[in-house]
């Protein structure tokens, strides 16, 4: 459940009072529970709610130059209110970044900031800052704690809830990693006015997600509101953000390490990732981008297979377009190769169990379920196709 909080905080000059609504968002786990606290303008108040949670007040925060500049200034301010000592480490930002070579980087400067393994780092930045620094958060001293702070939608929505940690590797993406939950998630909405409409976008694919594997009804909410969120809209932009992590939370709570009902919050991501994968995750498409011509291709597939009524999927598309995400392989066919080849970078899916192909198929509009009973020759037929029309 949500439950709206109040949070009552002294200004600069200390006098007054500001009152801040934010929504928080239990993730329930035993002993590693925690909360996502979903708010405008929450970033600068963040140093309170980090020095709840250190056994001491130092720290080191893991970020990229992108949200160095537009938002390391805010935190570290924060950070001095709340008299946490504190460092930054400041990493190139993109996808490339989620690798041995900086994760072996971000692991020694742990060790060398002096921090024990009590002590928690602050992974501040979008899914690359966070997988990376959760990973080496769960390895450095053998696990220490961790706090995310998400500056994406696409992050704030997915990846720095539920505690999946990793980087890439040239045989796939996220194939390298471990299950390590955070102690908290701070997710400011205001940040979110600062990234590309691009990257909104991407993230905004993953909203979308959730209404689509689990709540027709939010994807009937998105369909007329979805225009305002990304337009700036705060209140439609917390609600969104808010259910998208509840569903999560909900299904994590779950199934923590992906061994059943997990699996369907990657709707869309088997297209998704083998689409990533033959592009080189070059950034031709970004993540969301992928994610959204998977879902679209996940409904046809269904719809093909008869598993799903007919026009689900141009319904799907219909809005997706609408609001600027691609959905079929028109803009990238080029540098694709056949659908056996996109066949075999399906096969490097981290979801395949005894070597058969695990999908997230629908059988409507908010009814996903999983299924590693798909005939191949169905499939590179439907990959034809996809191809052929593009």
């Amino acid at each position: 459940m949500t439950d709206p909080k109040d949070d009552i905080r002294e200004n600069d000059e200390g006098l007054d009072i500001e009152i801040v609504e934010t929504t928080i968002v239990p993730v329930d786990l035993g002993e590693r529970a925690y909360d996502i606290e979903i708010g405008p303008d929450i970033l600068e108040f963040a140093g309170i709610e980090v020095a709840e949670l250190l056994p001491r007040p130092k720290t080191l925060i893991v970020t990229d130059e992108n949200v160095a500049a537009l938002h390391l200034e805010t935190l570290s301010e924060s950070l001095n209110d709340a008299d946490i000592e504190h460092e930054a480490m400041v990493l190139p930002a993109g996808e490339a970044t989620k690798s041995f070579s900086h994760l072996q980087a971000v692991v020694e400067r742990i060790l060398e900031s002096g921090l024990e393994r009590r002590d928690a780092i602050i992974a501040f930045g979008g899914g690359v800052i966070g997988d990376l620094a959760g990973f080496a958060a769960a390895i450095a001293r053998r696990g220490m704690h961790f706090i995310q702070i998400p500056t994406t939608l696409l992050a704030q929505v997915d990846s720095s809830v539920g505690g999946k940690t990793g980087i890439n590797c040239r045989l796939g993406k996220n194939l390298i990693g471990a299950f390590h939950q955070p102690l908290k998630v701070i997710a400011d909405t205001a940040v979110l006015d600062t990234l590309p409409k691009r990257e909104l976008l991407a993230g905004y694919a993953e909203v979308v997600k959730y209404g689509l594997l689990g709540d027709a009804a939010f994807f009937t909410w998105l369909e007329e509101h979805g225009p305002a969120l990304l337009a700036g809209d705060m209140a439609a932009r917390q609600h969104a953000i808010a259910r998208s992590c509840e569903m999560k939370a909900q299904i994590v709570a779950a199934d923590e390490r992906e061994s059943g009902r997990r699996a369907l919050l990657n709707l869309g991501h088997t297209f998704g990732h083998a689409l990533e994968g033959a592009l080189g995750y070059d950034g031709t498409l970004l993540h969301g981008e992928a994610v959204a011509i998977g879902m679209a291709q996940a409904f046809r597939f269904s719809e093909r297979l008869g598993l799903c009524p007919a026009g689900r999927a141009e319904r799907i598309a219909a809005h997706l377009r609408a609001v600027g995400l691609p959905t079929d392989l028109s803009h990238v066919r080029d540098r694709l190769p056949d659908a056996a080849g996109l066949l075999e970078f399906m096969r490097q899916d981290k979801k395949a169990t005894g070597g058969r192909l695990v999908f997230i198929l629908a059988r409507d509009i908010g009814e996903a379920f999983i299924t590693d009973t798909v005939d191949e020759k169905e499939l590179l037929a439907f990959l034809d196709e996809e191809l052929e029309r593009a």
